[in-house]
């Protein structure tokens, strides 16, 4: 059976293989240039890389000192990459990110002059994404979205390559400004940032609390980065897995669900970005691993980071204490 292609060229042959070999060795690098730093975490660093990869955005949710902020500075040392971090709070204005023009005087007579905001970056944190207005949030992602921002009527391209990575808290909610579901499909992944287990905080106390801190150290270039997004869209997908990814998404709607709780536990279910998501993620994981092409245990690995934040649920299961992760295994179940 023949792979699906992705775009006028695929990966074949030893030549591939080389390539996807010295890929995978450099984000390997990068995996245990991050480790030095960041403690734990392998499927957050995972998941960090993934969208990375995948060319895409994610959102970083967890209570505040888990390493968030710590992990966005790590990835933009380890990859090379400009880093600027704003700090969004209620009375953030769109033209602080997007930047503005301003009356110049050079000398030669008053003209406006753009300044350019943080968003012309390489890889932006915008920490606590949820406390700004929807006004300075829809700004954001609209960036985020097309790769660019009109000032003034005129577009102006951001850099390459472009990732924004936004941190969430999860419990305090008073005076925020929630994203509406339409605005987090922006975000390829939801990373959930848990508590580290028992040894993992023990060396967290025992490495961070004396001498100086542990420096992430550079390990790939912007244009590595560059090619290795380049060389995840052109692997191959097999039909298999690209069937688990259709049945998978299309079984988390209420319209289509085949199994009777999913259908009542849905309000709004998947849409067709959830499957993009997963064909690009899976791809990137592969890549990372050092495999020629993606399997449906990647599907599975990556269905928690990709539905969760694209799914909501019914009044029924809420009253049931069903939460979103619970539905998500009883889809990914069948993928074994």
């Amino acid at each position: 059976m023949q792979p699906q292609r992705s775009g006028s060229e695929t990966l074949s042959g030893e030549a591939a293989a080389g390539r996807i070999d010295a890929a995978a060795a450099r984000l390997g690098e990068a995996q245990d240039a991050i480790a030095e730093v960041i403690f734990g975490q392998g499927s957050v660093v995972e998941q960090a890389i993934v969208t990375l990869v995948a060319d895409g955005h994610g959102l970083l949710v967890g209570v505040p000192g888990l390493g968030k902020t710590l992990l966005v500075e790590t990835l933009s040392r380890v990859f090379g990459l400009d880093r600027r971090r704003v700090q969004f709070t209620p009375d953030l204005m769109p033209t602080d990110i997007l930047g503005s023009e301003i009356l110049d005087d050079n000398g030669e007579g008053r003209q406006f002059r753009y300044v350019e905001g943080p968003v012309f970056t390489q890889l932006l944190m915008a920490d606590e994404i949820n406390r700004a207005s929807p006004r300075t949030q829809s700004a954001l992602l609209q960036a985020m979205q097309e790769r660019q921002v009109s000032v003034a009527g005129h577009p102006r391209p951001l850099p390459r390559p472009f990732h924004v990575l936004a941190t969430q808290n999860p419990i305090e909610q008073e005076g925020t400004y929630p994203l509406p579901e339409a605005q987090l499909d922006r975000f390829l992944l939801q990373i959930d940032v848990d508590y580290p287990d028992t040894e993992t905080e023990r060396t967290i106390l025992l490495k961070t609390t004396g001498g100086e801190a542990q420096e992430a150290r550079p390990a790939v270039t912007p244009e590595e980065l560059l090619e290795v997004q380049e060389l995840a869209r052109l692997m191959p997908i097999g039909e298999t897995v690209l069937a688990a990814i259709l049945d998978l998404v299309r079984r988390g709607r209420p319209e289509t669900a085949e199994d009777g709780r999913i259908a009542e536990w849905v309000a709004w279910g998947p849409g067709p970005r959830a499957g993009q998501a997963l064909m690009r993620c899976t791809r990137a994981r592969a890549l990372l691993q050092g495999r020629l092409s993606p399997s449906v245990e990647d599907v599975g690995a990556l269905a928690g980071p990709v539905l969760r934040h694209r799914m909501v649920l019914s009044y029924a299961a809420r009253a049931e204490g069903i939460d979103v992760d619970h539905v998500i295994a009883c889809l990914t179940a069948p993928l074994g």
